[in-house]
């Protein structure tokens, strides 16, 4: 089965998550996409420890994990992920450890370590999927800059609201 045919970007993209501010994919995600078991992608991975320092791979922990629970939810509905229930039974009801998630030179050096044709191919969909997103958020930063500028103003008039209607509600303010 070669995964880059049956894969979408989108697809690919929808399971880039970002951790500790880096953008990466999940070690059962990335055996999906490779055709492998998630062992045996971590097995050769812990074959070749050398070539996965921190900064291309890291064990994600409990708070982290429970993040992404909450934001894999709301893609479940990406076709792949339905028509998958392997996955969706793996991600985090049958795991008997963490997850590891693999940044983009550390899925450019697992296509070295796999070395089979389909994970060289899905290698440059993911990180060609990378590339696509990085330009659309340096595309996108100033409106991105300008929703946060908006939500400071809201909470902050929000805040005044609350002041004002305690105030009512407590009959601090009398009516004149």
């Amino acid at each position: 089965m070669s995964g880059s045919k049956l894969i979408k970007n989108e697809e690919i993209q929808n399971r880039i998550y970002t951790i500790r501010d880096v953008q990466v994919m999940l070690d059962e995600d990335l055996a999906l996409l490779y055709g492998v078991e998630t062992k045996v992608l971590n097995q050769a991975v812990k074959r070749n420890s050398e070539r996965f320092p921190e900064e291309f791979m890291f064990q994600i922990n409990n708070d982290e994990l429970s993040n992404l629970k909450s934001q894999i939810g709301i893609l479940k509905k990406d076709s792949l992920r339905s028509q998958n229930v392997a996955l969706d039974s793996a991600r985090g009801k049958h795991r008997k450890y963490l997850p590891y998630a693999f940044t983009e030179q550390g899925i450019t050096m697992l296509s070295t370590i796999l070395r089979s044709e389909t994970a060289i191919k899905v290698s440059i969909r993911i990180i060609n999927a990378f590339v696509a997103m990085r330009r659309f958020i340096a595309t996108n930063a100033h409106i991105f800059q300008r929703l946060d500028t908006l939500e400071i103003k809201q909470i902050d008039t929000d805040k005044k609201i609350d002041i004002v209607l305690n105030a009512i509600e407590s009959k601090e303010i009398q009516p004149k």
